[in-house]
């Protein structure tokens, strides 16, 4: 764009292109950023026009971007990220005001153990404000915090890039659970509490939470250092699967401890030690440092570690 173009050029057709760009269509893109179908249209002529690039071709139900669009789409979302934030300022920030939107990846551990309590904290604090949980796609977490498909993630830490700014949250032990009067484990005379021998804990049949389908988890490792191998029956991707089909059968499995102690009584479950020594892996909760002064990011992300300081119990 020369400038020209840029001079005449309506910032606000910028938004637009953003939403499009996000969304591939008009109908939800204008959903998006309170506009109608045919405002969106409009706009979009108007951008073709100011750019001299169709930006988008129609495929089926859906608006596909042109490369040059396409080349357009993570240095305009951070543009606007910066804009919104030079505009905001650190201070003045009013949560009972806030629209604000924001979209957390996180497993179903989050969904349980946290969301309940930040939807009661909103509705207090923030009722205007908008937080959606998305499933955590692990090996994905960079690229769509890059691309702003997400705003925080919440995962095991790792190296991050350096563009990643985090905040360390909670550490998570991992324990057996099985179902309440389990006869295997009430005839080898243990009780909830005890540590399950060796022999009996690889001899069981497991459920493994797995989002990818491995078969193997926190404390195969150890195991496998020892000669050992546990018998794995089944693999689901979220905890609360794991926990209901432990409920209904005489399997076992392990489960970071927070969240084996809130399902316990709910789900008749009792709580056991695994044999073996498991990773305790840190829990993080990660952005792109461009949020980092966003007056609405800061203050949700307060938020969220507020609640989850509890878990460090």
């Amino acid at each position: 764009m020369n400038a020209m173009n840029l001079s005449t050029l309506d910032l606000n057709l910028l938004r637009v292109l953003d939403a499009l760009l996000a969304e591939n269509s008009t109908t939800r893109a204008g959903q998006r950023i309170g506009l109608t179908q045919s405002a969106v249209s409009a706009a979009l002529g108007r951008l073709r026009h100011a750019l001299n690039d169709p930006l988008f071709v129609r495929q089926g139900q859906s608006l596909v971007p042109t490369d040059f669009a396409r080349s357009l789409e993570t240095p305009l979302r951070r543009t606007l990220d910066e804009l919104q934030t030079l505009l905001s300022g650190p201070e003045g920030f009013d949560p009972a005001r806030s629209t604000s939107s924001f979209k957390l990846s996180g497993s179903d551990f989050y969904a349980t153990l946290l969301m309940p309590k930040l939807a009661e904290l909103l509705g207090r604090k923030a009722p205007n404000m908008t937080v959606q949980l998305v499933d955590l796609v692990p090996d994905s977490y960079v690229g769509i915090l890059e691309n702003a498909e997400i705003d925080i993630a919440l995962i095991p830490k790792s190296p991050f890039p350096a563009w990643i700014a985090h905040h360390p949250m909670h550490r998570s032990r991992f324990v057996v659970i099985a179902r309440a009067g389990h006869d295997r484990l009430h005839r080898a005379g243990l009780r909830p509490g005890d540590t399950i021998p060796i022999d009996l804990f690889c001899d069981m049949g497991h459920v493994l939470f797995s989002p990818e389908g491995k078969r193997a988890g926190m404390g195969d490792a150890a195991l496998a250092a020892a000669g050992r191998k546990r018998r794995v029956v089944m693999t689901l991707p979220v905890f609360s699967g794991v926990v209901n089909a432990v409920s209904a059968s005489d399997l076992i499995a392990l489960l970071p401890h927070q969240f084996a102690e809130h399902s316990a009584k709910r789900f008749r479950l009792e709580i056991y030690h695994p044999p073996m020594p498991t990773p305790e892996p840190e829990l993080c909760m990660v952005w792109h440092e461009r949020a980092t002064l966003n007056p609405a990011h800061r203050w949700l992300r307060e938020q969220v570690a507020g609640i989850l300081d509890d878990l460090t119990d």
